[in-house]
């Protein structure tokens, strides 16, 4: 148990100040086993190879007396990937009583100036200064109907809509291709500290839409259908999230997760580090219209990620990563695969 809390303790520190986690949880009531590879549905036909490029992505950075040789190891095996899981880990499956729900998220791309323009009036705020400092706490509405930011230059650029910027801030990170052709990368700088209030649930309760029609297709149409109604709803979401630029990351790379490093998509899954070490595979069994079995990787975290069983599935870049990410709303389960040793230790044989 010790063993296993240390290993998320150093995940914790591998996030840095873009994100603070919760005091962990203990796990003395979750229900925890381990199981052969040969119980993994799937198992043998996943592209093992694809998986251990994401793992060396992050694992460098797991300086731990039981992560560090195997992540030495990763960088040169001689054997296949496959070999390699099946050799130095074992799957361990940890449950906390709730149901297994995976969701996914994507990165998104806007359109936009570097100059604010008759097109692009929405600006992309930094973080300002007395915000990190906690001496701040605007709200949304101060921010974009106040406009207590503006004139400051804090804008990294400025964007076309106000509904496209709330859900590149709900995303934390995204592109903005600018009118040069060139792109511009953010990351997560930081947020108001304001509570987060879902669109969704709030045009439910408003009695607009059933619980089973919202989807952020359906938010940004009726935002735009209705200008009054929809600067209302954006407003009801209080919670602000400001960026950074990430200079140097090349288009073909993924955004920069919990870990500092890119994410691959659908290769990568945000994750409680309650449960699940940063930097840990994971093999996934999801249901739902489009099922896969597939071994992933623990590299980024989310605020609504909560349990032994959630999971974030980052699904990639773009329009079409977004729409197909947003119907994913799935049933399944996962195993965390830990070092042999670190296995035991949390899971000690009969």
């Amino acid at each position: 148990m010790a063993g296993f809390r240390s290993c998320l303790a150093i995940g914790a520190a591998l996030m840095g100040a873009a994100f603070s986690l919760p005091a962990l949880a203990s796990l003395d009531e979750a229900q925890m086993r381990i199981v052969p590879f040969e119980a993994l549905v799937g198992w043998a036909e996943d592209d093992h190879v694809a998986a251990m490029d994401a793992f060396i992505e992050t694992c460098q950075l797991l300086d731990d007396p039981q992560w560090l040789p195997i992540c030495t190891l990763a960088q040169d095996y001689p054997g296949s990937a496959r070999s390699f899981f099946e050799l130095f880990f074992r799957p361990v499956l940890i449950e906390d009583g709730q149901p297994g729900l995976f969701t996914a998220y994507f990165e998104p791309e806007l359109a936009g100036s570097e100059y604010r323009s008759g097109r692009y009036t929405v600006p992309v705020y930094a973080r300002p200064p007395e915000i990190a400092a906690g001496t701040a706490n605007y709200t949304r509405k101060q921010i974009e109907e106040d406009g207590v930011l503006a004139g400051r230059g804090l804008e990294l650029a400025w964007v076309e809509d106000p509904v496209d910027l709330q859900f590149l801030q709900i995303q934390g990170s995204g592109r903005i291709r600018l009118q040069d052709g060139s792109v511009l990368r953010l990351g997560f700088g930081g947020s108001n500290g304001q509570p987060f209030q879902s669109l969704g649930d709030e045009l439910v309760r408003r009695g607009i839409y059933n619980i089973h029609q919202v989807s952020a297709a359906v938010i940004k149409n009726w935002v735009r259908a209705n200008p009054t109604e929809g600067r209302d709803l954006l407003s009801h979401n209080p919670s602000y999230v400001f960026f950074t630029e990430i200079a140097h990351l090349p288009a073909h790379r993924g955004p920069v997760g919990a870990m500092n490093r890119s994410i691959t998509a659908q290769r990568t899954l945000a994750v409680d580090p309650v449960y699940t070490p940063l930097g840990a595979p994971v093999w996934m069994e999801k249901g739902g219209a489009q099922p896969f079995n597939r071994l992933m990787v623990a590299q980024d975290v989310g605020s609504r990620i909560k349990g032994a069983q959630r999971a974030d599935i980052f699904w990639g870049t773009g329009d079409d990563a977004g729409r197909e990410a947003g119907m994913i709303k799935d049933p399944g389960r996962m195993f965390v695969l830990l070092p042999i040793q670190r296995a035991y230790a949390l899971v000690p044989e009969d």
